[in-house]
């Protein structure tokens, strides 16, 4: 099986749970380090599929490994490769793929329900309502032949769907100590919490709980994600 490429833009955002997902399944994984200054890989042909992380930046922002991302973004889709991005990552994949990154209005970080669009097989028997992580400031628009998946009070587009990619807004990847490492690491981003921004202390309440909840949610959203992968 060839190994899924992983695309990491700052150190402490990382694959997270997904990394634990891939190991219960024995599947394959390369960690691209780009904030380690690793460079985006010519082409996709020795990856089983592409996953993209999130990262402070913008999409908009004139660096260069974005341009090589986007690009093997549309290379990839053409081969029908499965995608796979979270939060900036699924950015990446709407703005490749046609979609505009804008200002979100409001910013949303910290635990906030979403709601699903409709019903889909990516969801399986998941809740209408659940709760996921957030931490962004700008969201993306629908590319065209994009299916939404889910939605939140504060950004309309949490995620969509488009053949085998799955491009969020939200974060399903993370663990109880990413949580409080992102807390720690952006003061402050959370210094002035509001209806869409909690505190440190409210993001960290009752942690275990709601990191068990979120990675029911991700255990579902990866699971169909990778099921043509398991079937190989």
């Amino acid at each position: 099986m060839k190994p899924l490429y992983i695309f990491r833009h700052i150190e402490y955002e990382g694959p997270g749970y997904l990394a634990q997902v891939l190991t219960h399944y024995d599947i394959p994984y390369r960690l691209i380090a780009i904030d380690q200054g690793e460079l985006v890989p010519a082409h996709s042909r020795d990856a089983g599929g592409l996953v993209f992380m999130g990262g402070s930046m913008s999409v908009n922002d004139p660096l260069p490994w974005i341009e090589d991302e986007l690009r093997l973004i549309r290379e990839a889709q053409t081969r029908n490769l499965p995608l796979l991005g979270h939060c900036l990552g699924g950015q990446l994949i709407a703005k490749a793929l046609g979609g505009r990154i804008a200002s979100n209005g409001a910013q949303e970080i910290g635990w906030h329900a979403v709601a699903s669009v409709g019903t889909s097989p990516w969801l399986g028997n998941l809740p209408v309502h659940f709760e996921v992580f957030h931490w962004h400031g700008e969201t993306y628009t629908l590319p065209n032949g994009a299916t939404p998946l889910l939605r939140s009070a504060w950004c309309e587009n949490q995620a969509f769907t488009m053949g085998r990619t799955l491009a969020l807004q939200c974060h399903v990847e993370m663990t109880a100590p990413m949580v409080r490492e992102w807390a720690e690491k952006n003061p402050q981003a959370i210094s002035l919490p509001s209806a869409s921004v909690q505190s440190d202390t409210q993001m960290c309440a009752d942690l275990d709980a709601r990191i068990t909840a979120l990675q029911a949610v991700a255990d579902q959203l990866y699971g169909h994600w990778l099921a043509p992968l398991l079937k190989r």
